[in-house]
């Protein structure tokens, strides 16, 4: 990566002008010079992304010397992504042209004589192929007064023939940020398949000539390809993972068919960073069946025959969006005691959720997830979801009713597994007990609240003997007190 990134760098600037006359194309602020279709990039510098400041580029790639700060004076340049007020009329960019957080840009401050901004050569051309050349360039200066950078783009061949050129023009003053793209495109000839990139600063330093740079590129140019999606027009699908549609993509190129051309769907699934064949797909038409949740981005590519992949040129990206579902937890079952209210813990993960409880029968808000209930008998309550995809869940609960608290009035703690414990069914923890348990003698040997409980008939460790214990089980809510007496059999 660093080998590429300095391989643009360097094509900004070249003093050769030796000329062989090639088709060529300027573009300004951001037009489309191909009138075809564009393959992926050959050189693609983005200079990274880090913490300010970036790293210095190799002494070999750049007329310019490193300014380890946000301010390089004449003859210095930074890499960073967001600038500082340096107090120079300058614009303070926020982030790189793409708005990526953390990308780096280059911010040049050009010295008082024209030079190279970087100088790199591009292998494994293929000749008779259209290519172009372009980088995202700004003018640092908000205010009229000063020089304005003028840049030569030029495509040499590895023993300083020139190839072709494009001037930039002066870069002009802009009261806010607004990037602009320039650059060209031309034709290699038949015998060639590596050139040099250059990029040159006409404009003298001084006052102004201050630049950021960003995003270069280098990239075929061939064949309209587009692909599209039968019965849909859009090229972005959002679909659910229970989904069992299928989808056939349909493409069309504009080459003339003069030479073999070789066709191939391709899938990317981290959103076009990296694209990969679909095996057997290498037709006008492929089938898309359903899969997991995901992102997938397909695109149509051609080439001839008889060059390599980065020869080839690709349709725009159909994007299919497969959604999980939401998750619905209803919470566990819950117990309430005839004229009381009890509470449910109903929770929800998913992409802008809307959900509610049903039915809308003795519950205080359907669309809280802790909402309160007081059935007269037993219900189920349902917790529903849907996303802002239209992917659906939900669960269930059920409330059950009951009239009395049954507390067991005996319990044998002598380790066979069989009613080794007291335990007392249906007292809810939503109940808000205080259940105590205290011997013959008044002292308190055990206790619960707001739990389930479950004694084994000890205290802090210690067997207790067998005979009568009183328990007590204070509501808080209600107030209401349950008395009475446990004997533990040994």
């Amino acid at each position: 990566m660093i080998r590429k990134l300095f391989c643009l760098k360097r094509f900004f600037f070249s003093p050769h002008l030796f000329i062989l006359v090639i088709a060529a194309l300027p573009f300004r602020a951001g037009a489309q010079l191909c009138n075809g279709s564009l393959g992926d990039p050959v050189v693609n510098i983005t200079f990274g992304a880090g913490d300010n400041p970036g790293p210095s580029l190799s002494a070999a790639t750049t007329n310019y010397q490193y300014a380890a700060n946000a301010c390089p004076v004449n003859g210095f340049y930074t890499l960073l992504n967001r600038g500082i007020e340096c107090n120079y009329g300058w614009h303070v960019l926020p982030s790189d042209h793409t708005g990526n957080s953390g990308g780096y840009f280059m911010l040049v401050d050009a010295s008082f004589e024209a030079g190279d901004f970087y100088l790199d050569t591009v292998k494994n051309l293929c000749g008779n192929t259209t290519y172009e050349f372009a980088a995202w360039m700004l003018n640092m200066k908000y205010f009229i007064q000063g020089i304005r950078p003028n840049i030569t783009f030029t495509i040499e061949t590895t023993t300083g023939q020139l190839l072709q050129s494009y001037n930039s023009g002066d870069i002009p003053v802009e009261q806010t940020i607004i990037w602009k793209q320039y650059g060209f495109y031309f034709t290699t000839p038949a015998n060639i398949t590596a050139v040099v990139l250059r990029m040159t600063n006409n404009a003298p330093g001084g006052e102004g000539n201050d630049l950021a740079l960003d995003d270069i590129t280098f990239r075929p140019c061939g064949a309209l390809v587009s692909a599209s999606v039968t019965g849909d027009s859009s090229h972005q699908i959002d679909v659910c993972e229970s989904s069992s549609s299928t989808y056939t993509f349909n493409a069309s190129s504009s080459s003339s068919g003069s030479q073999p051309m070789v066709y191939q769907w391709q899938l990317s699934t981290d959103r076009g960073a990296t694209w990969n064949d679909i095996a057997g797909a290498t037709s006008f038409s492929y089938l898309r069946l359903p899969t997991l949740s995901g992102n997938y981005w397909y695109r149509f590519t051609e080439r001839e025959a008889n060059t390599n992949r980065s020869c080839g040129v690709a349709s725009p990206a159909i994007i299919i969006n497969v959604h999980t579902k939401p998750t619905v937890d209803a919470g566990p079952d819950r117990h309430l005691i005839t004229g009381n209210t009890v509470m449910l813990a109903g929770k929800v993960e998913g992409e802008s959720l809307k959900y509610s409880w049903g039915p809308d029968l003795y519950i205080d808000d359907i669309s809280k997830l802790s909402a309160l209930v007081w059935p007269a008998s037993d219900m189920e309550y349902t917790l529903s979801a849907k996303s802002i995809y239209g992917c659906t869940n939900e669960d269930h609960v059920l409330v059950e009713v009951i009239k009395d608290i049954f507390v067991p009035t005996a319990f044998t703690p002598n380790g066979d597994g069989i009613n080794d414990t007291w335990k007392i069914p249906f007292l809810d923890p939503e109940f808000d007990a205080i259940v105590n348990v205290f011997n013959r003698y008044g002292n308190l040997v055990y206790k619960a609240s707001g739990e389930i409980t479950s004694w084994d008939g000890k205290f802090r460790g210690s067997l207790q003997p067998a005979g009568i214990y009183i328990y007590t089980i204070t509501f808080k809510a209600s107030k209401l007190v349950l008395k009475g007496m446990i004997s533990l059999i040994r």
